[in-house]
């Protein structure tokens, strides 16, 4: 991928568990904003990773892995989409997000941060980042969203579209 100075190449990654109810708000997400950009929506086995190269990318993973690291070096800005469970948060809570490594609280589990930190350890250079992080409220075994979850998907993708809109500017699909 080459890189142009004056347009950044952005890569939405959503990630969560999709058996889980609510933890897979990223595919609703993600698929919404493929719509959004005219693209096919990812089916049930699709990562996004055989689609890469457009100006906006976008994969999904069950978790963050460091694998990931590799792919994220390539870009310039990233934007992680996740489900979370702090009623404090805004129902859709946006944050950035630093390059720094977080130890995890269960050894499966990655913060978009330490994948960041690997990114810039192993390739001198990381993505700038944001966390887009909708509250779920069913993390119970089962396929499909909670309605007050579904409900947050077209607001999130509306913020995304002028978060992108703002970083390549304007140039989705170069």
């Amino acid at each position: 991928m080459e890189a142009d100075l004056t347009q950044k190449n952005v890569l939405i990654a959503g990630f969560g568990n999709a058996f889980r109810r609510d933890d897979g708000v990223a595919r609703g997400v993600v698929n919404a904003l493929r719509a959004r950009l005219d693209r096919p929506p990812l089916g049930p086995l699709d990562d996004g990773f055989d689609d890469l190269g457009h100006r906006v990318d976008t994969v999904l993973l069950h978790q963050l892995v460091p694998e990931l690291a590799e792919t994220l070096a390539e870009y310039d800005f990233v934007i992680f989409v996740d489900a979370h469970v702090d009623t404090v948060l805004a129902l859709i809570h946006e944050e950035p997000i630093a390059s720094t490594f977080k130890t995890p609280f269960v050894s499966h589990q990655m913060h978009p941060s330490t994948i960041l930190s690997l990114t810039h350890q192993i390739y001198d250079r990381a993505p700038e980042a944001r966390l887009l992080s909708l509250l779920g409220h069913d993390f119970d075994f089962g396929e499909g969203l909670s309605d007050e979850t579904a409900a947050l998907v077209p607001q999130a993708v509306a913020r995304l579209m002028e978060i992108i809109a703002r970083e390549t500017g304007g140039d989705l699909d170069a």
